[in-house]
């Protein structure tokens, strides 16, 4: 069988990772279920790398296909906040009318008032710390896993932060995502912090969501 390889993002390499974005984006699988507009939800999350820092991406082949990807941000302060693109959706692009993304919407909205209101640590944006400057995101289709390409990426990502004398890296997670958790735990990186309730997300079963940080010293 042939060996996947890590390699540089490229331009046409764009469509793959939006597409991976997508089908991968609720802890491996498709957030359909509760996000059914792929375009916006691979604007939230891909969009800032793939078009405003595609220098700092990495993506995974496997059989000559893009597979998996690696989404870096060297100054986490630059980076695009996924919740202000969400908003201009809702408001500017008709998100509140798409019968697929407005009950997430209008939930998102509910929560973090009852959040507020019951004195609960919800996620407020983007996690910025000076020790930790620089973040990454990183999704694989279920027939690249397994095959120590997410531990390759993540090494290659590592490698350049290090030589760009970046002092440390950022991700996160949802904390229910127990083997997202566990992978990068083993690619050397730590909790930090308690998880923080993430409003408007659910599993599929309707519970609440929370998210976590992981960090890494280089």
């Amino acid at each position: 069988m042939p060996e996947g390889i890590i390699r540089p993002y490229e331009p046409n390499d764009r469509q793959a990772v939006r597409h991976i974005c997508y089908e991968t984006g609720y802890m491996g699988d498709s957030p359909s279920f509760y996000w059914g507009d792929r375009e916006s939800f691979s604007d939230m999350w891909s969009g800032y790398y793939t078009d405003k820092e595609p220098e700092s991406l990495f993506v995974a082949e496997l059989n000559g296909q893009v597979v998996g990807y690696l989404l870096g941000c060297v100054d986490s302060k630059k980076a695009a906040n996924p919740v202000g693109i969400g908003i201009r959706y809702a408001f500017l692009k008709g998100g509140l009318l798409n019968p697929t993304t407005r009950p997430t919407l209008l939930r998102t909205v509910v929560d973090a008032v009852n959040d507020s209101l019951r004195g609960a640590s919800p996620l407020t944006g983007p996690f910025h710390d000076a020790r930790w400057p620089s973040h990454l995101h990183i999704n694989f289709l279920p027939e690249a896993r397994g095959k120590g390409l997410g531990r390759k990426i993540v090494e290659a990502w590592l490698d350049k932060l290090r030589s760009l004398d970046s002092p440390g890296c950022h991700l996160e997670t949802l904390a229910e995502n127990t083997s997202a958790i566990a992978f990068f735990k083993s690619v050397g990186f730590e909790i930090h912090g308690d998880p923080q309730v993430a409003p408007g997300l659910r599993s599929k079963e309707g519970e609440r969501l929370h998210g976590q940080v992981l960090v890494q010293s280089l």
